[in-house]
């Protein structure tokens, strides 16, 4: 039940991000469509975020304390156009327009999922 609950977390950042930035985008004709593409792509950057993210973060350690964790914010970008990517390749319907975009998307989508894990319980 957590975990649903966090994907859903997820999906709803991702919605305002989608809200927020002209550049992050979900091309479908149904709201159930957009939101079933926003759960599979919540699903998608959780897969990336535990799979990839923590090698990425191991390779980058050095640059991450040399820039005081700010290297953090380059490879949450890199998450989230992987996520565009894979889900392009998957022909899902979500797309992000370049890195600066990415940027602010996940600085977005990081803000907001706090903000929803303060109301989510751990389940500890």
């Amino acid at each position: 039940m957590i975990f649903i609950l966090r994907i859903l977390a997820a999906a709803v950042a991702l919605w305002v991000a989608t809200q927020l930035l002209p550049g992050i985008t979900v091309n479908t004709d149904t709201t159930a469509k957009y939101w079933g593409t926003l759960v599979v792509v919540a699903l998608i950057f959780g897969l990336i975020n535990a799979i990839v993210k923590p090698i990425v973060k191991m390779l980058g350690c050095a640059v991450i304390v040399l820039t005081l964790g700010l290297f953090l914010l380059v490879i949450n970008a890199a998450m989230l156009l992987l996520t565009s990517w894979i889900a392009g390749q998957l022909d899902v319907p979500f797309h992000v327009d370049g890195f600066v975009t990415a940027l602010i998307g996940s600085i977005i989508i990081s803000v907001v999922t706090w903000l929803l894990s303060l109301v989510i319980p751990d389940g500890d």
